[in-house]
């Protein structure tokens, strides 16, 4: 093993480490690699920022503009707004919601058909008076699913066919998935739909529960001139009972309280920790004349005279709170805005809530100046749990998003322009017929998966050029030497899902794809059947809320355990194996 070799496996083997860690961003984690193999020779400074500037990260960010233009527009609202029809029944209506969003996915970033169809299953969830999290996990895997069937419907795609292009000359074109990638999200979506939703635990303590969204841990202050300064805590309980609201405890002097706290007599600044809803949190604090937690900030909310109002959201992985309070993001000078609590998995918040660090998949309850709830919700980067009335927003543009965008895939998919060229028409139509503000365009871009892209790319290009895939791949087809073909893409395609299902799928593509390739080169053989293996291994990341966004986005809204995830994406995993095997070596045979 070469000096540059080894540097390499180091870093990468650092990256992966502290993506497992979790405790840095996957962005700063893969710039700083970038750099360190910049400084330390094993990446050339002429090429340090070529990833950038590479086709797959350009489609990926034209990608997340063309699907926020399809929102705008109303065109995915056409699909949407008849979803919520909560006397169908539960394998009905998930079968339905995982078409729709399986065939959304193909066409738009599966993330954003995520987001925009989680409120939709939420609100059927109420009126069918039944768990969500018996319909967001189904959902979240069947916009994963739907994602395989196009070039453009996850990044692993892209990335595959731009390696593709470079290690033999030309990409993958928009439907080559189609043949593997629609068969195995087909027979998924059916095992998800007819026996996955079985396997989902169901608890007493579910955190989404039918009757309504969630339970808050959220904090309630006695006023300076409240009557109930001098009770006993203890005194209050009726009242709570009432309304449905759990006393938890009482924070005096910036100290918890717990146990005895309910003998403790009350003073004017104390706080109490309640657990409730967040209508019965209104009227216990109504009832009791209490204030919210944040005194001052609340008294100048009402100052500007336009009322106030309620709203709750879920913080998904790329929102400005993940990782941070929301005292330190500014949510109350930014944006006049004040949170009154937090519900995470079903667990207690051991902080003041307004010193809680955030974490993906939480769902916070805000107070927030009258009609500005979704303009706090775009500025935090993160998703409305209630149903906020999924109105056209431009209807007379929608068949027009929809004439644009459906023109580019054609034109791409019959080899008339390039897709990167063909995704930037559209972008550039969409901001000159305003269906995207041009003050928001670039908001639309996901960053940290843009930074991701263009820092690993030239990293996974320097361990190509030093010989590092050749050595993994050697070590495979010495693995799997006088195996069958169909049992070399097996073992290749658990070793990617493995990894994608603990890393982040792009990182796991890119060094994935090349082994893929030598593996091919070393057995003689056509290279494009293990690139299909490990675009559809790299998509298939269910075991865990951590390897993919979506499965972080419903973690909290879906009252799920870390644990709960591989019950059904077990078994999902192995069909994906059991249908796209054969299925790839039909359509792509060796």
């Amino acid at each position: 093993m070469t000096t540059d070799q080894i540097i390499l496996f180091s870093l990468f083997g650092a990256v992966f480490a502290l993506l497992l860690w979790g405790r840095w961003r996957y962005d700063i984690v893969a710039f700083a690699a970038l750099l360190a193999g910049v400084v330390l020779g094993v990446v050339p400074t002429d090429r340090a920022f070529s990833g950038f500037g590479h086709p797959a990260t350009i489609i990926v960010a034209l990608v997340l503009v063309v699907s926020a233009g399809l929102v705008r527009s109303g065109a995915v609202h056409l699909i949407t707004r008849t979803m919520i029809d909560s006397s169908r029944g539960l394998a009905s209506h998930i079968t339905l919601m995982g078409g729709i969003g399986a065939v959304l996915s193909a066409f738009m970033n599966n993330v954003a058909a995520l987001a925009l169809l989680m409120p939709v299953d939420i609100q059927t969830a109420r009126k069918a008076k039944r768990a969500a999290g018996l319909t967001l996990m189904p959902l979240s895997f069947a916009t994963i699913l739907g994602g395989m069937a196009t070039l453009i419907g996850t990044p692993p795609n892209i990335i595959i066919a731009s390696i593709r292009e470079d290690a033999l000359g030309a990409p993958f074109k928009m439907f080559d998935f189609a043949p593997v990638g629609a068969l195995t999200a087909l027979a998924g979506l059916v095992f998800v739909a007819l026996i996955g939703w079985r396997l989902i635990p169901q608890r007493e303590d579910s955190v989404l529960r039918a009757s309504d969204i969630t339970d808050y841990i959220a904090e309630l202050t006695v006023p300076e001139d409240s009557d109930h300064i001098g009770k006993r805590l203890i005194e209050l309980q009726e009242a709570a009972e009432k309304a449905d609201v759990a006393i938890l405890g009482l924070i005096r002097d910036g100290k918890r309280r717990y146990g005895t706290a309910l003998n403790t007599e009350l003073r004017a600044g104390d706080t109490l920790v309640l657990e409730a809803k967040p209508d019965a949190l209104d009227e216990f604090r109504s009832a009791l004349s209490l204030a919210f937690s944040d005194k001052e900030r609340e008294e100048r909310l009402k100052a500007a005279g336009e009322g106030l109002d309620i709203i709750e959201v879920v913080v998904p992985q790329n929102s400005r709170l993940a990782g941070k309070t929301t005292q330190s993001v500014g949510l109350h000078w930014r944006r006049k805005s004040v949170l009154m609590g937090i519900s995470r998995e079903g667990r207690k918040i051991t902080s003041e809530v307004r010193k809680t660090v955030i974490r993906p998949g939480d769902i916070l309850l805000l107070l927030v100046p009258k009609d500005t709830g979704q303009e706090v919700i775009e500025w935090l980067g993160a998703l409305p749990l209630a149903d906020r009335g999924l109105a056209v927003t431009q209807e007379t543009k929608t068949w027009l998003a929809i004439g644009l965008f459906a023109a580019a895939v054609a034109a791409a998919s019959v080899g008339l322009l390039y897709l990167p060229i063909a995704l930037g028409l559209v972008v550039m139509a969409y901001v000159l017929t305003r269906i995207v503000p041009a003050s928001e365009l670039y908001t639309q871009i996901e960053w940290p998966v843009v930074v991701l892209l263009g820092s690993m790319i030239p990293l996974g290009v320097a361990l190509d050029d030093s010989g590092g895939t050749q050595l993994i791949a050697g070590a495979l087809v010495g693995v799997t030497e006088g195996m069958p073909a169909w049992a070399i893409l097996t073992v290749l395609m658990v070793v990617t899902m493995t990894l994608s299902d603990v890393l982040n799928n792009t990182a796991t593509t890119i060094v994935a794809a090349p082994v893929g390739i030598e593996m091919a080169r070393g057995l003689g053989v056509s290279p494009d059947p293990f690139l299909m293996a490990v675009a559809v291994a790299a998509s298939s990341a269910y075991l865990t809320p951590i390897g993919h966004k979506n499965n972080t986005l419903i973690l909290g809204p879906g009252g799920y355990r870390f644990g709960d995830y591989w019950r059904m994406g077990l078994p999902l995993e192995v069909l994906v194996v059991v249908v796209s095997v054969p299925a790839i070596l039909v359509f792509w045979p060796l």
